[in-house]
């Protein structure tokens, strides 16, 4: 049971941080338009996709998903920063959906951080 209990503590944020990464590589008009409004398009959208991109790798691979989870804490920081004091919760008519994904891949990393801690650093 711990072992499932651990793969899904990498699998959710790991899913979240991919399923993403086609809006930004894609320059989809909703990614284009966020960093757009924070002054950092192409450059914030593509290099925000490849942190997400190693972050996802780092979580999904055990012998790094203490590392994965340090970059995904603080890739999230920047993510929901901008949301709160820059783009608004909800963006492009979403809801808060971004917001509340980087929420729950923070909490999901906080949680990572601690499990991992004793056996990484």
């Amino acid at each position: 049971m711990k072992n499932y209990i651990n793969w899904a503590l990498r699998l959710i944020p790991a899913i979240i941080l991919l399923q993403t990464l086609f809006f930004k590589f894609t320059a989809h008009p909703d990614s284009v338009a966020i960093f757009s409004k924070l002054h950092a398009e192409p450059f914030g959208r593509i290099f925000s996709g490849i942190l997400e991109l190693i972050t996802a790798v780092l979580i999904l691979n055990p012998k790094t998903t203490f590392w994965g989870a340090v970059l995904g804490f603080a890739t999230m920081i920047g993510a929901i920063t901008s949301h709160i004091f820059i783009l608004g919760i909800e963006t492009n008519n979403d809801g808060g959906k971004l917001f509340y994904l980087a929420l729950t891949v923070l909490v999901f990393c906080v949680i990572l951080l601690f499990k991992f801690k004793k056996s990484k650093v």
